[in-house]
């Protein structure tokens, strides 16, 4: 069973997740925070595997949220939710740790397949918006690159062939299917990479891929 939190200051926003969740046999709501300070400490008292966060809230945002959360000792994988498009918030929230984001109007089967999805792991953007995303907002920072292409060189060449296919936004299951690898393989070099280039998810992997490439 996932367990979900929703995070957001609009009580109404809040109710409608929290209705959509309970809708599904394999997700159970562990509470509602109304700012990040809150979900902070719900997460510490309660396991939480995925939590559901806005970007602007009083007393802590989403971003500091996001970083406070993947702090914990058992980190929640933060899903952004926003009414906000490919803006500057929703970068620095990925940068800070989430496994990507949605806007508030995505249909409701998929923001519930979007927790599946990053509680498993994976990154919840779809292989177009990461792509977008990783294009529209990286800013080439001379320091990182360096750090970035240090680590890079401890990966093996086909460890470099998955992380450029993590910076196309491909799945593990295409992935395989273009490298000719199971997916149980394709997810051990992801999570090799992801050591290795000290990030935490995919979507930052994808990122660093890019540092690579400047």
């Amino acid at each position: 069973m996932i367990k979900v939190m929703i995070v957001d200051d609009d009580p109404f926003v809040r109710s409608g997740l929290s209705d959509l969740v309970v809708t599904d046999d394999g997700l159970e709501l562990v509470g509602e925070a109304a700012n990040g300070r809150e979900a902070v400490d719900l997460a510490s008292r309660c396991r939480t595997d995925v939590a559901l966060v806005d970007i602007r809230m009083p007393v802590m945002d989403g971003i500091a949220a996001t970083g406070a959360l993947r702090t914990l000792p058992r980190p929640p994988a933060v899903a952004i939710l926003t009414t906000f498009d490919l803006d500057e918030y929703v970068y620095s929230a990925l940068r800070a740790g989430a496994a990507g984001f949605l806007l508030k109007d995505t249909p409701p089967d998929d923001i519930l397949r979007a927790v599946h999805i990053v509680a498993g792991g994976g990154a919840m953007l779809s292989p177009t918006v990461t792509r977008t995303v990783i294009s529209r907002f990286h800013r080439p920072d001379a320091d990182r690159a360096r750090s970035t292409k240090k680590a890079a060189a401890r990966l093996t060449p086909r460890e470099r062939q998955v992380l450029d296919a993590l910076a196309e936004g491909m799945t593990n299951a295409d992935i395989g299917k273009v490298l000719r690898l199971r997916e149980s393989t394709v997810k051990a070099h992801v999570s090799r990479i992801l050591t290795e280039l000290g990030v935490a998810n995919r979507v930052q992997a994808a990122m660093a891929a890019r540092d690579l490439a400047t």
